[in-house]
């Protein structure tokens, strides 16, 4: 159950005459973003929880918070965070188009460079999940920038952009994007270097350079040690895969490098069924593990069709 939010602190400039008859509605709205925000926050908790394994809880708090945005909207059309805020809500129950215009109108009001990373990133992952790649290439180069531990929206912008290239044929350049942004010797191994070290794993082993992705792989083995398979999947639990087999992939990559192999075989075969990208490669791994020693012993949750390791669901969102 979602709780029920704090107050909002006063505005300072509320009663100020000018303002009110300048903008009168801002009060008003001003509860809507901040009622919004707190519950956002805690509905994002739930995308990886398990008390809420099907996402129907998340749902109907997105349903309730994009009314409630689109009311903002009309009172307030050109507030900004608004707009930001209507977008994620449309683009979590599947109003595609509705999100993009959203993220369009903030782009027409400050343009990409104060919209920020976050707005420019998510319309680029938007024409990526369409196949749109142009469009999602010209917006994710808007958004790339440096790794910043604790800032999730700069790992899932880079994974984003090198998938577009990827799926443009630029496969060298998609590699170059994830291995440019990690740093030689990371202080500490913060989700966000998880997130795009397995990403770049992925980008070798799908471009069958072996030796190069299990070297990224021993990488996070070395750096997080024992339970490794974990934090990674943990990490990699908030991003919004595009386009969504891709989760299937990253989970068979994960299950087949912590040794779990009867997981990581079943996952591939799903991947290779959905007929992705890299339906014949997933097809390698399978035939590689059909020539394992039937010895290996699970050392992750067992996934089954569309769930990841720990219950987290594959989201397969129909787009207008």
């Amino acid at each position: 159950m979602i709780r029920a939010p704090q107050e909002p602190p006063v505005d300072p400039d509320r009663g100020n005459f000018w303002r009110e008859l300048a903008e009168p509605h801002k009060d008003e709205v001003n509860v809507i973003v901040f009622k919004a925000r707190q519950a956002i926050a805690q509905g994002e908790i739930t995308l990886v929880a398990d008390y809420d394994p099907t996402g129907e809880g998340r749902q109907k708090l997105y349903r309730q918070l994009f009314g409630m945005l689109a009311y903002a909207r009309k009172l307030e059309p050109d507030n900004l965070d608004v707009l930001k805020l209507y977008a994620q809500a449309a683009d979590a129950i599947g109003k595609t188009r509705q999100a993009m215009d959203a993220l369009h109108a903030v782009i027409d009001l400050v343009g990409p460079d104060k919209a920020g990373a976050e707005v420019t990133g998510k319309l680029g992952e938007i024409y990526l999940r369409l196949g749109e790649l142009d469009d999602a290439v010209r917006y994710l180069r808007q958004s790339q920038g440096p790794l910043v531990p604790g800032n999730a929206v700069t790992a899932s912008n880079l994974v984003h952009l090198s998938s577009a290239l990827a799926m443009r044929g630029q496969k060298t350049e998609a590699i170059d994007v994830l291995a440019d942004a990690l740093p030689v010797t990371p202080p500490y191994y913060a989700n966000e270097y998880q997130v795009v070290t397995f990403a770049l794993a992925v980008a070798y082993d799908r471009d069958d350079q072996r030796s190069l992705a299990v070297e990224q792989l021993d990488h996070l083995r070395t750096n997080l040690q024992e339970g490794w398979g974990q934090a990674v999947h943990a990490a990699l639990a908030p991003l919004r895969f595009a386009p969504a087999e891709d989760q299937q992939y990253y989970q068979a990559l994960l299950l087949e490098a912590t040794d779990n192999y009867g997981d990581a075989r079943a996952g591939w075969a799903l991947y290779a069924a959905s007929h992705g990208a890299y339906s014949e490669r997933a097809r390698d791994h399978i035939a590689a593990i059909d020539k394992r020693p039937k010895t290996a012993v699970s050392t992750l949750p067992p996934a089954t069709p569309g769930v990841f390791p720990g219950g987290i669901r594959i989201h397969r969102r129909r787009h207008p």
